[in-house]
């Protein structure tokens, strides 16, 4: 199946969903809307990957495999241990290749707006203090920016590998809201 625009209806019931792109592009902040337009749970899975400060959970893969087993569910498509995973059982990926200024000024915002009010994330973890920026590659908005362009190779390789999923490609903020309208 070829690489769908936001002109492509979708589809009418999709089940299994990943939504994909980098970080800071608005994964979650979809595959809740899509969650709540379709009725189907929103798995945040970040909250099954990050355990109390910053670790893996050992139970992520298995939790992962459990959510996923399940006929009806939305996530985010991240962490290369389960990816290959997602993208087998998903039936619809979404892919947000918005541009890297909008993606920084968003991963920017959220990671302020997070530190300053000192945001209780996952298993209690909260961003860290913003000098890390310069000391921790890990940093998120490092993080985004050097792995923004990743994507476009990944995504061919699950077209590659999976050519019956569709994949919808999601340029902009008006791609976005006015393909999740039609939900």
């Amino acid at each position: 199946m070829p690489l769908l625009d936001s002109s492509t209806p979708p589809p009418d019931r999709p089940c299994r969903i990943v939504v994909a792109g980098a970080s800071g592009s608005g994964k979650t902040t979809l595959a809740a809307k899509i969650g709540d337009s379709l009725g189907i749970e929103h798995i945040e899975i970040d909250g099954l990957h990050h355990g109390p400060n910053w670790t893996p959970r050992p139970s992520f893969v298995a939790d992962v495999e459990d959510f996923t087993s399940q006929p009806y569910w939305v996530t985010e498509w991240q962490y290369t241990v389960v990816r290959p995973l997602l993208a087998e059982q998903a039936d619809l990926m979404i892919w947000l290749d918005l541009p890297r200024p909008v993606v920084m000024r968003q991963v920017i915002r959220r990671t302020l707006r997070r530190r300053i009010r000192r945001e209780v994330l996952w298993n209690g973890n909260v961003e860290p203090p913003f000098y890390t920026l310069f000391t921790r590659r890990e940093n998120i908005i490092r993080w985004s920016w050097s792995t923004y362009g990743s994507y476009t190779g990944r995504i061919r390789e699950v077209l590659e590998r999976h050519p019956d999923l569709p994949v919808v490609r999601l340029t902009s903020r008006h791609d976005i809201d006015g393909w999740t309208a039609r939900l």
